[in-house]
Parts: structure tokens; sequence; C-alpha cells
């Protein structure tokens, strides 16, 4: 099944919004006449509704880095479903190992925002991802089985063909440190074979599952490539409009 490249550049806390308005102006110029990939871009949430009002008819799509489950209520400093989808977001980054790491979020956590963020029509990008000390302990497939069983649990057929997949080892993101195409390839595969088990191959075949972690236009091509690998969800390398532009024409290379 074919599926169509998606790539993200997900800004994390970087940019202010005049700063962000600079860079998503530079990437419509540069990227006007792209075909054949999709593109998004994650700005903090403070720059979303200026990004959200410069990119409307745009091709680029419009992704949050993150929300809370619930639509409101006394949740200081968390964002709704409702609010991000009001600016216009089509896409929300969930389960990413940073928020896992420093904000305490476990499977069970990032289930209920999936479920929160399908409900109220986003789609998500559900990170998954091993560290260092859990691949070199061989623990890579049962950390990745853990959390997408985890991250899917309750969600049926119709649901999850909204969600893109991203595989990010820790120990890759912002490291300079990337898996060797053969390497994500490798866990690629086996996430989608557990989608199959979940669901059907049919839909395991459909959907997109990207690779993140220190992804350049130096190694891009080679990872794309892989049979299981859809694209990628772009870190450092998303915040120069002239880097991000070469990895989302990796086509051209």
């Amino acid at each position: 099944m074919e599926r169509l490249p998606f790539i993200t550049g997900n800004w994390k806390m970087n940019k202010t919004v005049e700063e962000s308005l600079d860079l998503v102006r530079k990437l419509k110029a540069t990227l006007s006449n792209i075909v054949g990939v999709e593109v998004a871009v994650a700005p903090p949430f403070t720059a979303l509704y200026a990004i959200a009002r410069e990119l409307k008819g745009s091709f680029i799509r419009l992704a949050a880095q993150n929300l809370f489950y619930e639509e409101k209520g006394a949740f200081t400093g968390e964002v709704s479903p409702l609010m991000i989808k009001e600016i216009g977001c089509q896409y929300v980054i969930i389960g990413h190992s940073e928020r896992r790491q420093f904000f305490g979020e476990t499977d069970e956590t990032v289930n209920r925002r999936i479920k929160t963020a399908l409900a109220h029509g986003l789609k998500p990008i559900f990170c998954m991802g091993e560290t260092l000390k859990e691949r070199d302990e061989g623990k890579t497939f049962s950390v990745i089985e853990r959390q997408a069983e985890g991250g899917l649990r309750g969600i049926g057929k119709e649901e999850v063909k909204n969600i893109v997949m991203a595989y990010e080892p820790v120990w890759a993101i912002g490291t300079g440190k990337t898996a060797t195409p053969e390497q994500a390839e490798e866990v690629h595969q086996f996430i989608r074979e557990r989608l199959e088990r979940l669901y059907s191959r049919e839909i395991a075949e459909s959907i997109r599952i990207q690779y993140g972690g220190s992804v350049t236009p130096e190694n891009i091509k080679g990872l794309i490539r892989q049979e299981n690998i859809d694209g990628a969800l772009v870190g450092g390398a998303s915040l120069k409009s002239e880097t991000f532009s070469r990895i989302v024409r990796f086509k051209e290379m």
C-alpha cells in the first residue's frame, strides 16, 4: 500500500512569535511547489494562533506539541483540545519522550490524551521509543510493545486510522546520534506487526510511521528508503528553513 510521506517539524520550546512567523514564511516560499509529501509544523503554544493565520490556505499543516485530556476546568497551565482545535490545528504530538521524561507522562495518560484528541477530530502523532539503557539491555521491543499497546488501549479500528505513529529512540533525540536505517526499520516493522495483531493487516499497512531522532538532510534519504519508514518527526533541524526544506525535499536529493 502506498503511504504518503509525512514530515513534521517539532520546534519544541523554541522561537518567539515573530521568530516563528519568520520561519514559517520562509518555509511557505521554499516549499511552495512541493508535491508527494505532507508537511506539518508544531510551534510552541504561544505562536499557534499567529502561525495558524499565516498558514491559512497553505499546504502546510499545523500541529500542537501536546494537549490535556479534559475540555476545561481547574488545570492550571494545561491546554485543552477545544483550544487547539479552535485555533486550526489538525495534528497534535502526544507521548513525546521529553513529556514522559520531564513531565511524568505515562502510557495511561498518553492513552487518555490520544482518545481525547480523536474525540475532537484531531490527529495524534503518537510517539514511542526506548532509552539507551533499555536498548543496551535488549529491551527495545518489549518497551515499544508496552508503549504501543498501552497508548492504543480502547481505541477502535476506525479511530486508529487517524493516528500517525512515531518511533523516536530516546538515545537519538538531540544527541546527534541516529539509529541506522536498518535499526530504525527493524523497529518500524515491529510496530507495524503489532498494529496488525491489534487490528488487521489492512489497517496496519495504511498507518504511517515516522522516524524521529537527529534527522538531518544527510540521513533522511537513507531512512525513508526503508519499507516501513513513512516520514520523519524532525527536531533541531526543523528550526532553520534551509535544513528543514532540504529534508522535506528528500526526493530531489
